[in-house]
């Protein structure tokens, strides 16, 4: 007999109609022939119960939650991994027949696309630049993965100090908050420098964040989350002074494939999603 019932996923957002999620899993069921949709839907903050409990009562498979929705929904889960527990913000659900679990993808996805591209991250002395939300995924996931010291740079100290704390107080990983001075040197033994901050994303291409670029240096890592443009001035800036640069796009398209693995059970055909990604933002 015919099954005519897709499973439904998605994400819900406010803003979130340029969310580009849906190209890379939408490419991915297809690509794999199942039958899954990917909805990218719009729920305003006052509206996010409701939401959550429609996931239950139409049988999603699990949603995606961005801004302004992933602190507020976890009163609403019944169970939260260990990362988005320590973080306090959740991007991916799972329903298990009503019973809905929290998941963080965002700094899973980073160390993923680290680790694919052979880098270690246990016993690394890592630098960040910025404390909000990608920044604090991150951290958290690195500092779970092993990573021995993380200097956080913001240029206010309420949430760069709150930030190394958290990293102090719920992990191994020493942390310290650095003020973000002009021309700023990145320290000596530095293994990896990430960019965390919306600086260099679209339409401000030609932007980088202020840093003294010649204290890069050879082998060092460089990863950036913007990915739009693919190639930031950032990591082309850190890629001249010998770094081994990671953009953004690696970053979503493996946040993309954890998604899609919890929610069909089957290994992600991460060069369709990549591809189907880059072609899109690339147009």
């Amino acid at each position: 007999m015919a099954h005519y019932r897709a499973e439904l996923t998605g994400v819900f957002g406010d803003p979130v109609d340029d969310n580009p999620t849906c190209v890379l899993e939408e490419a991915a069921y297809a690509a794999l022939g199942l039958n899954y949709r990917y909805l990218t839907i719009k729920v305003l903050p006052e509206d996010l119960e409701t939401a959550m409990a429609s996931v239950r009562a139409m049988h999603f498979r699990g949603i995606n939650l961005t801004m302004p929705h992933k602190i507020k929904v976890i009163p609403m889960l019944d169970e939260l991994s260990e990362a988005a527990q320590i973080i306090g913000a959740v991007n991916t659900v799972v329903n298990d027949n009503g019973r809905l679990t929290g998941e963080n993808t965002d700094g899973k996805g980073f160390t993923t696309a680290l680790k694919n591209g052979g880098v270690k991250i246990s016993g690394t002395r890592i630098m960040v630049l910025g404390a909000g939300g990608a920044a604090r995924a991150i951290c958290v996931e690195c500092a779970l993965n092993g990573a021995s010291h993380i200097t956080i740079v913001n240029r206010t100290q309420g949430s760069g100090s709150e930030l190394a704390d958290l990293i102090n107080e719920k992990t191994e990983c020493k942390a310290e908050y650095v003020p973000w001075t002009e021309n700023l040197a990145v320290p000596e033994g530095t293994d990896i420098l990430i960019n965390a901050t919306p600086i260099g994303f679209t339409p401000a291409h030609m932007q980088r964040p202020d840093i003294d670029y010649d204290t890069i240096r050879e082998g060092m890592v460089a990863a950036d989350v913007v990915f739009d443009p693919v190639d930031t001035l950032f990591l082309e800036e850190c890629g001249k002074h010998g770094a081994r640069c990671f953009n953004g796009i690696g970053m979503l398209v493996q946040q993309g494939a954890l998604n899609f693995t919890m929610w069909t059970g089957k290994e992600a055909p991460v060069d369709v999603m990549y591809d189907a990604l880059a072609k899109e933002i690339q147009g």
